[in-house]
């Protein structure tokens, strides 16, 4: 029996012309139902012949009308809120046309649709009910046939919208693995109300209710909420071992549509992120405005995130630039699914190779540049300064070269704090960038306006330390941390690119800006978090290998240099460093040194001209400290 109902409604065998049948029959049944009770109310007798003509009226006004709507067309074991009220207006019409009908015939003296007018109010009101009711009635049946036993118990923390939408999209999907049993909320007025059968209470009640019902997982689902509260019911959750899930924002849902696959486990960015950064738009969509960008770095992970935010905004077209031909086909094809009438070009080049970048710039002209093309990698660079030197040093120097022959309007580089007193490869690569892009900008008769924006890690970018902790987990550990006491800031993919998008064009050229990262965090202390999360323990379940300093790593990254000082900016997370400013024919002439030198000389050799270019450049846990004996002496 079961399986042939589920036949039924999956087949949809009841076609929409049945629906409108049954809805018609509900409609001459409650039409009887009112004469009745108002016979009974007013004991007045009425002809069988005056209550057929009447009926035959009320009838065909109300076929009209689910006509004219189409209150019958829709799936009825998926009715929502929408189609309930198409139905009630259906009705209502239908109502308000045989009132007025009624009206009109009793002042001109017509006596033939004498239908009581209380009859029909009657009737209105029974039929909206009636139909409602035989929708609710497949709705609930078809639920009831395709839940599953094997249900997990929960409770959704948050009774405002998006708490009432993550229980829709629950239980409207009938792969759906979970049973509400509670509301939890910390707004007092909505203590002890029940809200589509779900009771609504505190943390405290939720406790007691949790442990009778079994509860599993707590569903977080609050459009805006302070990290540090996120922070406060992931730790309570995790001390009663509820499984914390998450119901993603508006904004953030997979094409637009809500449903229970889109709630997922909370992450370690969920709860070290900072509050949302609230960006200048209109000055933001003035500069973008009509404009080709063009995206350097464009499949990485700050590249990307960058061409997603420029999406929000009326630019031209937008030129993705990257080497890595994989990644920037992922993203081409997640543009074309997500944004396919986005304007936007995706380019297989190396940004160092100049004749190519030239054909770019020639074919393109791109009015803003977003260089977001480096290696990062700090043992691997230290190993391979040579690749540092050709692509990051070479990779700005050409795109910045051409950015004048072009006359771009706005140059912005993305830099990073490992390139404040430098002590490995990579960071003294970024330094001598930062050095270069300044000096652009002293030039006369420049249009461009060159801009740098340093920020420190970022949290899940590619090869950062939380993907590889996540994969380590799975595989049952260790998680191995360098250093016990080895701190770094933390910045969120979103807030990073949303940031260097608003100092880009804050900047008026030669800026170096720094973001706020706010406090440090021990990477100890984030293994550790990542392994409560996972719902394991550390010591039983996985444990943390400490390895040691990585060649060219520090223990604690500097923002700043020691010597500089800031300037604030009307962003309060934004600031311009004050740094020394190096002459431009001089940088020039030692970085086309350097570069020229890749050809001849040995990794020795090319570090040492890199310390030539940054003083502060000393080595650290690396092969190269020798070389800052021999400057010493």
């Amino acid at each position: 029996m079961r399986t042939f109902l589920l036949n039924v409604f999956n087949g949809r065998v009841v076609s929409p012309w049945w629906i409108l049948l049954i809805d018609m029959g509900i409609c001459i049944n409650a039409y009887i139902i009112a004469f009745v009770l108002r016979i009974n109310v007013q004991l007045s007798y009425y002809s069988v012949s005056d209550m057929v003509l009447g009926a035959t009226v009320v009838q065909v006004v109300y076929l009209a009308s689910f006509l004219l709507f189409g209150s019958y067309r829709g799936v009825i074991r998926h009715s929502n809120y929408n189609e309930f009220r198409q139905l009630t207006i259906a009705c209502f019409t239908a109502f308000l046309v045989l009132i007025l009908c009624h009206a009109a015939l009793q002042y001109v003296g017509y006596q033939w649709f004498n239908t009581p007018r209380l009859v029909l109010v009657f009737h209105f009101l029974l039929t909206a009910m009636l139909s409602f009711l035989f929708r609710m009635l497949v709705k609930e049946t078809y639920s009831s046939l395709t839940k599953k036993n094997t249900s997990t118990n929960v409770f959704i923390y948050g009774a405002g919208e998006m708490g009432q939408i993550t229980l829709e999209a629950i239980r409207s999907d009938k792969e759906n693995q979970y049973n509400v049993v509670g509301i939890i909320d910390d707004n007092l007025n909505k203590w002890n109300m029940v809200l589509h059968s779900v009771p609504v209470m505190n943390w405290e009640k939720a406790l007691k209710v949790g442990k009778a019902k079994r509860v599993e997982v707590v569903i977080l689902a609050i459009n805006h909420i302070s990290v540090q509260r996120k922070h406060e019911i992931t730790d309570a959750c995790l001390d009663k071992g509820w499984k914390l899930k998450v119901m993603p924002s508006v904004g953030n849902w997979v094409n637009g549509i809500s449903n229970q696959k889109q709630i997922r486990d909370i992450r370690i960015e969920d709860i070290l992120g900072r509050e949302e950064i609230r960006l200048n738009q209109l000055q933001i969509m003035d500069a973008l405005a009509g404009k080709v960008v063009a995206v350097s770095g464009a499949a990485g992970s700050i590249g990307s995130e960058i061409v997603r935010q420029l999406l929000r905004f009326p630019v031209r077209k937008i030129v993705m630039v990257d080497i890595a031909e994989s990644a920037l086909y992922d993203l081409q094809q997640e543009l074309l699914l997500s944004h396919s009438d986005a304007p936007f070009s995706a380019i297989l080049a190396d940004v160092t190779n100049e004749q190519r970048m030239r054909e770019v710039f020639e074919q393109h002209r791109p009015q803003i540049v977003f260089n977001a093309a480096a290696y990062k990698h700090v043992p691997l660079l230290e190993e391979f300064p040579y690749e540092a030197i050709r692509v990051n040093i070479g990779g700005v120097k050409t795109l910045a070269d051409l950015a004048i022959e072009y006359q771009v309007d706005k140059f912005v580089m993305v830099s990073t704090d490992k390139a404040v007193n430098p002590t490995n490869v990579m960071g003294a690569s970024k330094r001598i960038c930062e050095i270069y892009i300044q000096a652009l900008s002293q030039l006369k008769n420049t249009k461009t306006e060159f801009v740098t924006t340093r920020f420190g890690n970022v949290l899940g970018s590619n090869g950062s330390v939380v993907p590889l902790f996540k994969k380590q987990i799975e595989r049952g550990g260790p998680i191995t941390v360098t250093h016990k006491e080895i701190t770094r800031y933390f910045m969120t993919i979103p807030e990073a690119c949303q940031l260097v998008l608003e100092a880009g064009f804050m900047g008026r050229g030669g800026e170096i800006f720094v973001f706020d990262m706010g406090d440090p965090v021990k990477i100890d202390d984030l293994a550790k978090e990542m392994i409560r999360l996972s719902g394991l323990k550390l010591g039983e379940d996985i444990t943390i290998a400490y390895t040691g300093l990585r060649p060219g790593e520090k223990l604690y990254e500097e923002l700043l240099a020691s010597k500089e000082n800031t300037m604030p900016t009307h962003h309060e997370k934004i600031m311009i460093a004050k740094v020394r400013e190096y002459k431009y024919a001089s940088i020039k002439n030692k970085m086309d040194e350097l570069l020229l030198a890749l050809k001849m000389e040995n990794n020795e050799h090319l570090v040492s001209r890199m310390k030539d270019l940054v003083p502060e450049y000393k080595s650290q846990n690396s092969l190269f400290c020798q070389l800052d004996k021999k400057l010493v002496h």
